[in-house]
This record gives structure tokens, C-alpha cells and sequence, in this order.
């Protein structure tokens, strides 16, 4: 009984009584609470001090609770270790927090178990949506994910079905452009490394691979082209058992630019030289947002705008707007060249 008269009866800070403390209005007192950017920062930094002295907890289940939303959304990439989906999923942060939604991230590793786990583990927070970059290999997932009626994006990679929404890059173009870029400087013997065939930008990737060899009029070699697992690592002893093999070849491009870096280190373990030995060209263009030694020519996918992209379709999904269009984004590519690539003509 005591327990009942005393902390479950103690009246709970309201917006309120922190503007009654503060001299602002309840409106200036929400805003501030929430970092709004027409809030002056002192202003912020009085409020929330008042608050914080009061005791105020913003009640978000009471809130989700009115609204029947949770103000939660949940990013399931490959492997976040992978600075293309840190970067991917920083910006689907910053976003999100534009619009007050919390961002929670999992983990796939490319396996259809783990994200399966990793969609239910989503699923049981009640989140309002989902953006997901698909370990692909069997639709399953996604349509497990699609009768559930969350809203979801698909972020990178698509699937045949063409009921569900995504934004990718065009890989196709990517492929191509990598390609032609060696094919002018002289390169023939070129080796992909490209991810698994299941995944929808390893096919397209190595369509533009094919048609400028074909524009070249260069034989397209099954030998050099390999599928390699894009988890971190996965490059490595492909690429030792390729040069144990003596397989000639002056060019790699590589899937992305964690494969390519790894490439460039199994090159040196075998004192062969970039770019005067090999050239090597990546997907991803990471060296946009990061300073990295060795500027490696990459392809630039926009992951910004991919990522800004698909939140915004999310967001209409989870508002219910424009129910009747299907969102199918493709971002364009670019080549960004730097000293990884050398010419072979004279």
C-alpha cells in the first residue's frame, strides 16, 4: 500500500511544468527537447538542463501507443564492418533523425538464417519500417517480410518481383564504365572479382563487364572471372590461388573496394606493384568520405543519395502515401580516377 501512495502516485513531469519553470512556451519546450534547429542553443541548453532537474522521461510508449507508431526503424546491411554500409547507414541515421525516428542496425553476413533472425528480431520490436540490403540467394525473406505488411525498402539489390520497393545504383553502368576504363588503357586480360551471381549487382556488374569487352572485340574468359564472397576477407585466397595458377592478367576490378584494397595487399605479400605491375579499379568510391593512403580509381554510387533515397520511400510507405506507385530507384553511377590505374599503351 505504501509502495501504491508513494512512487506510483508521485506526480510525473510534464512539458508543463518545465515551461512554467523556464518562462517558455510548451510548444519552445518541445522543440528544445527534441534539438529542433529553430531553437537557439542556449535556449536548448536551459531546457533540457530544467528538464533533466526535473526529472522529465519523454514518454515514447504512451506516445506509440496514441499514434500506434513506435517512431523505430530497423537497417539490416551485410556486414556494417564494411565501410560502404557504415557510410550507407550513417546517412539513414541522419535522416531518420530529421523526422524523430531511432535507427537500429543488424547484421546479415550474406546468410539467409541470420537475416531471417535478424527481420523477426525487428519484427518483435515493432518497428514502422524496414530498410534492408537483401543476402538474396532465395527471395524467402523478403517475401516472409513482404506478408507481414511492414513497409520496407530494399537498399543496393533488388529481386525479380517487382511488387517490392528499392534503391539501387546502376550497377550495369558501374560494370561497364570500370571496364572501358582499362580497355583504353590497354588492358586486355582483365579479371573480375565479383561477388556471387545470386546478387543482383554482381549480374549487372558483369554485364557492363561483358559488353565493353565486347565492344573491344576481346574474347570474354570464364577463368577470369571469379566469384568471391564480398564479407570482408573473401578476396584473399581467391586471389593467391589465382596467381599460384599463373593465370596471366595486367587489370583487376574488383566487386568492391574492400575486395580491391585486399587485392592491392595480396599484390605487395607477392611484390607485385599497383599500378605499375597491375592495375586495379573498385565499386564504391569509399575514399570519398574516407582518407585512405592509396587512392584507388573507384566507381562512385552515391550512397548519400541511396540512402537519403530510401528512407524517404519508407517514410511514404509508413504514412501510407502514394500507395498505388511502386518505387523502383536507379541512382547513377561514375568513374572517379586516381593513380591505381595505369596505361599499358605508350
Amino acid at each position: 500500500m505504501g509502495e501504491e501512495n508513494g512512487r506510483h502516485n508521485v506526480k510525473a513531469t510534464t512539458l508543463k511544468d518545465i515551461a512554467e519553470q523556464t518562462g517558455f512556451t510548451v510548444n519552445t519546450v518541445s522543440r528544445a527537447l527534441k534539438n529542433k534547429e529553430d531553437i537557439s542553443a542556449t535556449t536548448i541548453k536551459l531546457i533540457q538542463e530544467k528538464a533533466q532537474e526535473l526529472g522529465y522521461i519523454g514518454n515514447t510508449l504512451a506516445s506509440s501507443l496514441r499514434s500506434g507508431m513506435t517512431k523505430t526503424i530497423a537497417v539490416i546491411v551485410a556486414d556494417v564492418s564494411n565501410p560502404h554500409f557504415s557510410i550507407a547507414v550513417k546517412e539513414i541515421e541522419r535522416a531518420a533523425r530529421t523526422q524523430d525516428y531511432t535507427t537500429f542496425i543488424l547484421n546479415s553476413y550474406e546468410d539467409q538464417e541470420v537475416e531471417k533472425k535478424a527481420i523477426f528480431s525487428a519484427l518483435s520490436k515493432n518497428v514502422d519500417g524496414i530498410i534492408i540490403c537483401p543476402s538474396q540467394g532465395s527471395d524467402n525473406n523478403m517475401e516472409i517480410l513482404q506478408r507481414t505488411g511492414t513497409p520496407f525498402v530494399l537498399l543496393g539489390r533488388h529481386l525479380d518481383n517487382d511488387t517490392m520497393d528499392y534503391v539501387v545504383s546502376d550497377d550495369e553502368k558501374g560494370g561497364y564504365l570500370a571496364t572501358i576504363h582499362l580497355l583504353e588503357r590497354g588492358h586486355q586480360s582483365i579479371l573480375f572479382l565479383n561477388a556471387h551471381h545470386s546478387i543482383s549487382s554482381a549480374r549487372e556488374r558483369l554485364i557492363g563487364y561483358t559488353r565493353a569487352m565486347m565492344e573491344y572485340g576481346i574474347p570474354v574468359k570464364s577463368e577470369l572471372i571469379r566469384e568471391v564472397s564480398n564479407i570482408s576477407g573473401g578476396s584473399r585466397n581467391e586471389l593467391n590461388e589465382v596467381l599460384k595458377s599463373k593465370l596471366e592478367f595486367t587489370a583487376i576490378f574488383a566487386f568492391n573496394d574492400m575486395m580491391a584494397w585486399e587485392s592491392i595487399f595480396i599484390l605487395n605479400k607477392h611484390n607485385i606493384k599497383v599500378p605499375e605491375n597491375i592495375s586495379v579499379v573498385g565499386f564504391d568510391n569509399i575514399q570519398s568520405r574516407m582518407f585512405i593512403p592509396f587512392p584507388l580509381t573507384s566507381v562512385s554510387n552515391s550512397k548519400g543519395k541511396t540512402s537519403r533515397k530510401a528512407f524517404e520511400i519508407l517514410l511514404k510507405r509508413i504514412y501510407k502515401q502514394n500507395s498505388d506507385v511502386r518505387y523502383h530507384e536507379v541512382v547513377d553511377t561514375r568513374l572517379v580516377i586516381r593513380e591505381s590505374t595505369k596505361s599499358l599503351l605508350l
